[in-house]
This record gives structure tokens, C-alpha cells and sequence, in this order.
């Protein structure tokens, strides 16, 4: 069964199973130029050719690498393509992260994303990380300014409470929030149900309970999966995946990968139909 697609901000049309752009830097820590420049690229255009057209990136990626690396491959197809990215993180070593959500940096960052995708307007630009120092109405009045000067189209929210994203809508439409959910972590349902109900996309990231950087995926060596995955002759992180289409139907997809075969792998769990039985199992029945 195909995986109908989503109405990003009532306006456009993506498909549910994504790309997920962070992998395809330098490691560790996702920072510097990915190391096979030419097979990245060749990867996101298999992406595309696959039927993705949805590609989250971010400034903090690289940091900026990653941007440069999905336009240079996107040239050519950007009609084809909605390309999200974020600000509102800045990443100065593997290591050493931390929130700028100062409207002056947005707005920095945000031009300099225009620059390195090679557009006039980017599809989805969402607020990396809420910081602190920063009063939250006035980053997201930032974005919403942003909006009004044709920089970006629409505005979406990462690493939020159900709270920030209720602050959020009383100052302008929000397309989507991208938050940690998972089947095995869960903390985030009522930021997920609101979405729902509000028709905002839910785009989680961590999909298969891995930490951040690390290679592990818990959720692909999981008892449960396994078994499931064997009567259907997929992966455990496909049963992964293709439970969290289940869950919830604003969900869209952006797993990582920096290989063809996985790439092929994770879009496949687009076309999974999983039964009430394995649902149950999954705990995935709403």
C-alpha cells in the first residue's frame, strides 16, 4: 500500500517517507564536508528519483556544508523538490553546540541558507532550537518577517513544547514541528495529537530510538520488530518506520542515510501495510 501524501501547510504536497539530510556530513559530529561529495549527491538525486520530495537539512549541518551539498544536487530540480532547513543553532565543533535565536542571526542564517540551496525562497524554514536567551515570540516574530519579505514560505518549529507551539500559532500559521518521537520513546504524544488536530506536520526525528550521532539504532535490533519483520520479509527498521505512518497520518518521515541500499530500504516502508495484529504489537492503534 502506498503512503498517501501530506499537505505541508495546507499548500504542499510531500510525500510521507522523506530524506533526512544530517548523515551526509563529516563525522563525527556531523561536522565538515561529507567525505564522498560526488556519491552524496548521487545519493539525494536516487532520493528524488525514488519519489522523494521532501529534504530536511540545516544550517548547524556541517555547519553549511550540508546546505551546498543538497543544492549542488538539486540544481536542475528544485521545482520537483520541497526543501526544509533550520536556524537557530550554531555548531563551532562536534562538540560544541548551542541555541542563537537572536532575530539578526536568523535572519543572517536564513540568507545564507538562500545562498547555499541556490533559491529565491525556501520552502520550510523552521526554528532549529528555542534559545533560552532569546524571548521565544521574537525569534518566531523573526521568521515571520522573513515570510513577509518572500525569504521563506512557510514556518515550522524543532525541539518545542506542546506550549511553545500554542505561543507559536497565536502569532502566525505554523506548516510543521520536528521534535524526538519514536515507538519506543513517546513523550512527545500530546505535542503530536495537537499537531494532528491542528493539521501541522509532525516530522520526528530520532524514528529508530538512535542517540544522536550514534550509528546504533536500538529499534532495528528490537525482539519485536525482528519478529514482525520476518512475516512481512522486511527490515526491523522498516516495521520501525512504517509504524509510525500508522500512528499517526501527519506524520512524515525524514530518516538519514548516507548509503543507497538503506536509502532504498527506508523509502520501502512507505509501501509497508502492517495488520491490526502487528499494530497491536507495535502499540501503534489509535
Amino acid at each position: 500500500m502506498k503512503t498517501p501524501p501530506f499537505l505541508l501547510g495546507g499548500e504542499l504536497s510531500v510525500n510521507r517517507v522523506g530524506l533526512g539530510a544530517m548523515r551526509l556530513c563529516a563525522q563525527p559530529g556531523n561536522f565538515g564536508p561529507f567525505p564522498d561529495w560526488e556519491a552524496g549527491k548521487r545519493l539525494i538525486r536516487r532520493a528524488v528519483d525514488l519519489g522523494v520530495n521532501f529534504i530536511d537539512t540545516a544550517h548547524a549541518y556541517g555547519p553549511g556544508w550540508n546546505e551546498t551539498l543538497i543544492g549542488e544536487a538539486l540544481a536542475g530540480l528544485e521545482a520537483h523538490v520541497v526543501v526544509a532547513t533550520k536556524g537557530g543553532v550554531e555548531k563551532t565543533a562536534p562538540d560544541q553546540v548551542y541555541p542563537d535565536g537572536r532575530p539578526a542571526q536568523l535572519r543572517l542564517r536564513c540568507e545564507e541558507s538562500l545562498r547555499r540551496l541556490g533559491l529565491e525562497r525556501i520552502d520550510l524554514y523552521q526554528l532549529h532550537r528555542p534559545d533560552p536567551a532569546v524571548p521565544f515570540a521574537e525569534s518566531v516574530g523573526a521568521l515571520v518577517q522573513l515570510r513577509t519579505e518572500g525569504k521563506i514560505r512557510l514556518i515550522g518549529l524543532s525541539n518545542v513544547t506542546l506550549g511553545q507551539v500554542k505561543e507559536a500559532l497565536a502569532l502566525t500559521p505554523v506548516a510543521s514541528v520536528q521534535n524526538r518521537f519514536n515507538l519506543h520513546e513517546r513523550e512527545d504524544e500530546p505535542v503530536l495529537r495537537f499537531c494532528q488536530q491542528q493539521g501541522i506536520a509532525y516530522l520526528p526525528w530520532g524514528p529508530l530510538a538512535a542517540k544522536p550521532f550514534a550509528a546504533e539504532a536500538p529499534l532495528a535490533q528490537d525482539q519485536r520488530f525482528l519478529e514482525i519483520a520476518r512475516t512481512l520479509g522486511a527490515t526491523a527498521g522498516q516495521v520501525a518506520l512504517a509504524g509510525l505512518l500508522h500512528h499517526a497520518p501527519n506524520i512524515v518521515l525524514i530518516p538519514g542515510t548516507t548509503t543507497l541500499p538503506h536509502l532504498e530500504e527506508n523509502i520501502g516502508a512507505g509501501q509497508m501495510t502492517l495488520d491490526a495484529a502487528a499494530l497491536s504489537a507495535l502499540g501503534t492503534v489509535v
